[in-house]
């Protein structure tokens, strides 16, 4: 008897906007891929900079103001909370009335979603997103767009069942987990504890200086690293219900896809795919024409 077909993964809000996430260290003097394609979003529009997951935020506005203004991205505003009253606050609300998008800078996630979380300010963000507007995430402001957000977990050595620790995220994406700084701080053992904790979650890592791009139906990557898609739908044994916390993660039959700039992911197959000539094109015009290899 076949399998039944996993649900697919999807936005948990209907919006017509579009989420850039991205998993940390995304290069601001460079080439600025990632950004420049914020900044494409954006257009004539106005960005806020949510600097909410850090406790101490002096100069993360300067820096993104200073690289979007390069790219050509003249309207720029910080939105920081000192606390969760602060979320109810009309001066803070109008930062978004009109805006394009938001950009949530890393920290911790965890005072991204206690600060914002079910607020009128959280409304708003909503309302930019619902209306087209585009919605990004680094770092920490990349796992936080989930419903279910990765906090804690082993990285450097094998992923130990006691160690992870999920919460609740914003919910922008429904039936995916997002980890971010992925190969340069180990992270694969978790990602594959999070995923058999509850297969019908999608695991996604994201390398830094790298970027995925989600609509309703897939997301394509961007940047100079890697996008690693685990799969635990097909996930036949785990013994994340009966080992104790210090024992080793066991998992058999997971998939792993591994993608690179230009790759796209179909989120109602659960199926990696090639660029379409289409995406490629628009791929290259943003990269500057950097040669089929890098845009395939």
């Amino acid at each position: 008897m076949p399998k039944p077909k996993p649900e697919p993964v999807s936005r948990a809000t209907h919006g017509r906007g579009v989420l850039i996430v991205i998993g940390g260290h995304e290069d601001k003097e460079g080439d600025r891929v990632i950004l420049k394609e914020v900044a494409r979003r954006v257009g004539r529009g106005r960005l806020v900079i949510a600097t909410v997951g850090s406790h101490d935020p002096e100069g993360y506005f300067d820096t993104y103001r200073k690289a979007f203004k390069e790219l050509g991205l003249e309207k720029t505003a910080e939105l920081y909370l000192g606390d969760r009253e602060q979320a109810h606050d009309p001066k803070k609300l109008e930062l978004l009335e009109g805006a394009k998008g938001v950009f949530f800078t890393g920290g911790d996630q965890l005072r991204i979603t206690s600060q914002l979380g079910d607020t009128p300010l959280f409304e708003r963000v909503l309302e930019v997103y619902k209306r087209g507007g585009v919605i990004c995430g680094t770092s920490a402001g990349a796992s936080v767009l989930c419903t279910t957000m990765l906090v804690r977990g082993n990285g450097e050595e094998s992923h130990r069942l006691g160690t992870l620790r999920m919460a609740p995220g914003l919910g922008l994406v429904k039936h995916m987990v997002i980890d971010q700084h992925f190969a340069e701080r180990g992270r694969m053992g978790r990602l594959l504890g999070a995923v058999a904790l509850n297969p019908v979650e999608l695991g996604v890592g994201i390398d830094e200086d790298t970027a995925i791009v989600l609509n309703n139906s897939s997301f394509s990557v961007l940047g100079s690293g890697a996008v690693y898609v685990v799969d635990g739908s097909s996930v036949s044994y785990s013994n994340i219900a009966e080992g104790e916390d210090e024992c080793t993660l066991s998992i058999f039959d997971v998939r792993l896809h591994l993608l690179a700039q230009g790759d796209v992911f179909d989120l109602a197959e659960r199926r990696p795919r090639k660029a379409t000539p289409r995406e490629r094109k628009r791929l290259e015009k943003l990269t500057g024409g950097e040669g089929e290899g890098d845009a395939a």
